[in-house]
């Protein structure tokens, strides 16, 4: 049951005990009825809204994807950006035999698929 069900469902308890309605609490009752009624409807429409929001953001997302492979390419490292420089702190290409000091196991392709 959805929240406009149940408002309808509270609408209908009200009118089915036959209250007074020259009564102070019945239209207190009534009142607040309505405005459970008003709530629900309003949800309802927010809750499409924010449907037709999160389809828009997949739309601009996946274009967004395709624009920066456009632009960068296809992303052919399964790194991130940064390992290159936490690897090696001379940030030496370490696939070829260097000079430096350093003793990293890195084997990241990332500098040579930058330089490309």
């Amino acid at each position: 049951m959805n929240i406009t069900e149940k408002a309808a469902y509270l609408k209908g308890l009200a009118e089915g005990i036959a209250l007074d309605p020259a009564k102070p609490e019945t239209k207190l009752i009534n009142a607040l009825i309505d405005c459970v009624n008003e709530l629900a409807l309003y949800v309802t429409d927010l809750e499409e809204d924010v449907d037709t929001l999160e389809a828009y953001i997949e739309e601009i997302d996946e274009d967004l994807g395709d624009a920066e492979e456009y632009i960068y390419g296809p992303d052919d490292c399964d790194c991130d950006e940064w390992d290159e420089w936490d690897c090696c702190d001379c940030n030496c290409d370490c696939d070829d035999e260097c000079d430096c000091d350093c003793d990293c196991d890195c084997d990241c392709d990332c500098e040579e698929a930058d330089a490309e």
